[in-house]
């Protein structure tokens, strides 16, 4: 079955990356066939509606998860063509909504949409444009038109609801709920997440509502409690420890996963010999307690991909976001080998 995935235009690389690791944590048997710019295509073999309910729970970057009925062109023709061609049998009410991926193309979606209400017309369908039992979309991107059926959308409002400042305790220059969530499922978390520089405890939180035990570390107490009361206002599973992120009071490959986001020299309270320090000793205990052939993603605001591999890592994504004129988040997805 082709399954189509609206994906966020807040980032370039890391909504695809989302969606492939909660597939590959999931065991899907899948594979790509198309990666456009803003939806990602996959054909998946099995176990598709279990699969599409898991992610949509999870996934932070994806708009809308939608069965692929039909593609074809990008003029209006080969969409009302291309639509007409793959009208589906069904029951109930419609609705039709088109989507254009950044300015790719110029057509006018309401006219269009009012186009394809005509096509389902003709053939004996109603429209509920309010209250529809069955909603289709067509996105436009690209060189391509996507036409299918909605299975499922993402509700990121509860994103905003988490913000940082609407949390119980605040600290700035932390990630944003839809980046720490999308980085943990990045992370393939299947029991324990640790992060090491938990702060105020954003990453932990979005770890704890996807159901996994998570770990949190950090020198700060003030901080630290802080994360304590964030974490408890979210009522999740999670462990806290006032402890150095480079001596880390856990087994030998004792968690599955590691997100973490250290303060890269913004926070005067760092209590280390240096900043290049810390990342290298810290990098080298990630690496200690992580299990084998499992991933942790690293957040920083220089290069530290040689302190990685001097770790053992290995090195499998790079992301850059950019968060304003001054700072650009280096976010490398790791992996230790077998």
């Amino acid at each position: 079955m082709l399954i189509a995935f609206e994906l966020s235009g807040e980032h370039n690389t890391i909504p695809k990356s989302e969606v492939l690791s909660c597939l590959r944590l999931l065991n899907a048997d899948f594979c790509v066939c198309h990666s456009l710019d803003g939806c990602l295509i996959i054909d998946i073999k099995a176990g598709t509606r279990g699969i599409i309910e898991t992610i949509s729970k999870r996934a932070a970057m994806t708009h809308h998860i939608i069965k692929v009925l039909g593609m074809g062109g990008p003029g209006e023709q080969e969409i009302l063509d291309m639509v007409e061609k793959n009208m589906p049998d069904f029951n109930g009410t419609y609705n039709v909504r088109v989507k254009r991926v950044r300015d790719y193309s110029k057509i006018n979606t309401e006219l269009m949409e009012g186009d394809i209400g005509r096509i389902f017309h003709e053939n004996g369908k109603r429209a509920n444009l309010k209250n529809p039992q069955v909603q289709f979309r067509v996105v436009l991107t690209e060189d391509k038109s996507i036409f299918g059926c909605l299975l499922s959308s993402i509700d990121r409002s509860k994103f905003e609801s988490r913000k940082p400042h609407k949390k119980p305790f605040f600290y700035p220059g932390v990630l944003m709920p839809r980046v720490a969530r999308a980085l943990v499922n990045i992370s393939m978390p299947q029991e324990y997440l640790l992060d090491p520089f938990c702060g105020t405890g954003g990453i932990l939180v979005e770890g704890g509502l996807i159901g996994i035990k998570v770990i949190g570390g950090d020198m700060q107490r003030k901080i630290l409690l802080g994360a304590k009361m964030n974490l408890e206002h979210y009522d999740v599973d999670y462990s806290l420890m006032y402890e150095d992120a480079c001596r880390l009071a856990l087994r030998n490959e004792s968690v599955d996963a590691v997100v973490t986001d250290p303060p890269y020299g913004r926070s005067a309270a760092i209590k280390a010999e240096s900043l290049e320090y810390m990342l290298a000793i810290s990098m080298k205990e990630i690496y200690r307690v992580l299990k084998k052939n499992k991933r942790a993603v690293f957040v920083s605001e220089r290069p530290i991909e040689g302190l990685a591999q001097d770790a053992g890592f290995k090195v499998i994504e790079k992301h850059l976001q950019r968060v304003h004129k001054s700072l650009t988040r280096r976010i490398l997805v790791l992996k230790k080998p077998d």
